[in-house]
């Protein structure tokens, strides 16, 4: 099984889906991993598979309140809930 390190070399590197597999693999023998929760929702987000990494970075930050999920998870929803009128309304 591949570290996290490893998993955070191919994400910088882009090859986010050989990292994803890793991850799952991971949380699937590990199920209270907060980190591989948190790089799994940083993935997602790469993707803009927003409600996966909403679901990732959520689950992460139940394991771990302290995780930097908590943080990403809170700017994912305002960026999501950013509304311009302008920008709808011209």
């Amino acid at each position: 099984m591949s570290n996290l390190q490893e998993i955070k070399k191919l994400i910088n590197d882009n090859q986010t889906d050989a990292a994803t597999e890793l991850l799952k693999a991971i949380i699937q023998n590990d199920n209270d991993n907060d980190e591989a929760y948190f790089l799994l929702g940083n993935i997602y987000s790469k993707k803009n598979e927003w409600s996966k990494a909403i679901n990732a970075y959520s689950q992460a930050t139940a394991i771990n309140p302290q995780s930097p999920a908590r943080i990403a998870n809170e700017q994912l929803l305002k960026i999501l809930d950013f509304y311009h009128h302008d920008l709808y309304n011209p």
